[in-house]
């Protein structure tokens, strides 16, 4: 093989895993506003819930799911996949049960100020982390009702599911609970974190 063909085969590759490292990297409020231009006019900036799944290799979710309030739905909703930072899938979610609990709104823009890296590294100082390796975290951005917290009216949440390597066998790992940090100011709202099977 030419060196230029090998230089180009190892550009691609340096490439292909800084494009991952990069899509790692995107917060869930900047792949909300990219949501933005898959979604009808009547949804952009009407986030109703920020969620991903389980993180692979960081603490930092690969895939996200952004819900906006579509008035125009049956059920008032709509949801962009991402994949890092590309678009994957768009459709109508079956929500049935948050119109009857109020989930169908959008949150207030207004008290969307901690972005998930910020909550990570707020719940991630909890002090009964301090002394595990966490190795996963699981997000959902969304409404809690009035009351539930004892803090007045309903504010969106980030509920940040956490995993950590057991002192047993670091190869594995184990489910610490789960922690929830408020958007709107940062602070810790709840803590439910256990360490069985650590």
């Amino acid at each position: 093989m030419k060196r230029t063909s090998l230089f180009g085969v190892a550009f691609s590759i340096w490439m292909a895993m800084h494009s991952v490292t990069f899509a790692r990297d995107r917060s869930a409020f900047q792949l909300a506003k990219e949501g933005d231009q898959y979604v009808g006019v009547q949804s952009k900036d009407r986030i109703v819930q920020i969620r991903s799944d389980k993180s692979v290799g960081s603490l930092t979710p690969f895939v996200w799911y952004v819900v906006y309030y579509d008035p125009n739905a049956a059920l008032k909703a709509v949801e962009v996949k991402f994949n890092g930072d590309k678009m994957v899938d768009v459709q109508r979610p079956l929500r049935l049960l948050e119109p009857v609990t109020g989930g169908d709104l959008p949150l207030d823009r207004d008290k969307l100020k901690i972005d998930s890296d910020e909550a990570l590294r707020i719940a991630s100082q909890e002090p009964a982390l301090q002394n595990l390796q966490l190795t996963a975290a699981k997000f959902k951005l969304e409404r809690v009702g009035e009351g539930v917290l004892g803090r007045g009216p309903s504010e969106p949440v980030w509920k940040i599911e956490l995993w950590g390597a057991t002192r047993s066998n670091p190869a594995k790992e184990a489910h610490l609970g789960e922690v929830w940090v408020s958007a709107a100011d940062g602070k810790v709202v709840k803590d439910d974190l256990h360490f069985h099977g650590l």
